[in-house]
């Protein structure tokens, strides 16, 4: 699904769907009970640009909009059915409670992929590989700033000292890949990071948040992180949703997710001049 919609849309954007009401322009503003609104009318206007949509579980869930959530999955579907929808949950639990976890994001939800934590290893991510044609994206080098709390820590290994996020990097690429359903997330803060886990990691795709409000930089997350036949998706969030506190939020969006992907396009040509 994703290289179909990458070739489909000429993208390597993913929009994130992340609704604040606090945050909602117009006659929206303030409120919950107008999250599939606001979220249906970015859709609509990002169909054709998108390579992935992202909804933030916890953006519903806090104002009680699962419901609402799930009309706009089914909303997704019909709007743009060649667009994978990637559940951002970073769950991570052990046995029947991740298979709970995983009926929620796959049956439920009827998501495409979901974003995990691997902390608790391998039986914490078993149980959505169970989903044949859906995906899973670990939790790998992350964007925020105490991700260095653990993620940056050397392991002592057989094969030399490896950081934590490389570790991760290697068992999905790996052991863990049992299916090929495995990708990594790993923040567009940190480019040098993206570029070692891809090294790792030669052929996952990468789910890629940070770009836009979070202050990183597109142009070098392509560099970092492209190659042939190895995917990545570009999250930007709040850069897209709130482009505009007006009316024209949907148009205001539109051009903003366009912008967007026309830096990751116009990098990913450089880059495959200076790869061929």
């Amino acid at each position: 699904m994703l290289g179909a919609a990458e070739r489909q849309n000429h993208s390597m954007l993913c929009v994130g769907l992340d609704p604040d009401p606090a945050r909602f322009p117009g006659k929206l503003k303030g409120d919950s009970h107008k999250i599939y609104d606001f979220c249906a009318a970015i859709v609509d206007a990002t169909a054709d640009l998108a390579m992935a949509f992202k909804p933030q579980i916890a953006y519903f869930a806090a104002h009680r909009a699962e419901d609402q959530l799930e009309l706009l999955v089914a909303h997704l579907r019909r709007a743009a059915p060649q667009v994978p929808v990637i559940l951002d949950a970073k769950r991570g639990d052990i046995g029947s409670t991740a298979e709970q976890y995983a009926m929620e994001a796959f049956e439920r939800y009827g998501a495409d992929a979901v974003t995990l934590s691997p902390f608790m290893g391998f039986d914490s991510v078993a149980p959505y590989l169970k989903y044949h044609g859906k995906g899973a994206f670990l939790l790998c080098r992350t964007s925020n700033p105490g991700g260095d709390d653990l993620q940056n820590q050397r392991l002592a290994s057989v094969d030399g000292q490896p950081l934590l996020y490389e570790h991760i990097a290697r068992l999905a690429q790996g052991p863990w890949n049992l299916n090929g359903q495995l990708g990594l997330v790993v923040g567009a803060t940190y480019p040098a990071e993206i570029e070692r886990v891809r090294a790792v990691a030669p052929t996952l795709p990468l789910l890629i948040p940070g770009v836009g409000a979070q202050g990183g930089d597109a142009a070098a997350t392509v560099r970092a992180g492209w190659r042939p036949g190895a995917p990545i998706i570009v999250n930007s969030s709040r850069a897209i949703l709130y482009a505009s506190s007006g009316d024209d939020f949907a148009e205001a969006a539109r051009r903003e997710a366009l912008k967007t992907r026309d830096v990751l396009e116009a990098a990913r040509a450089a880059s495959r001049s200076v790869a061929g």
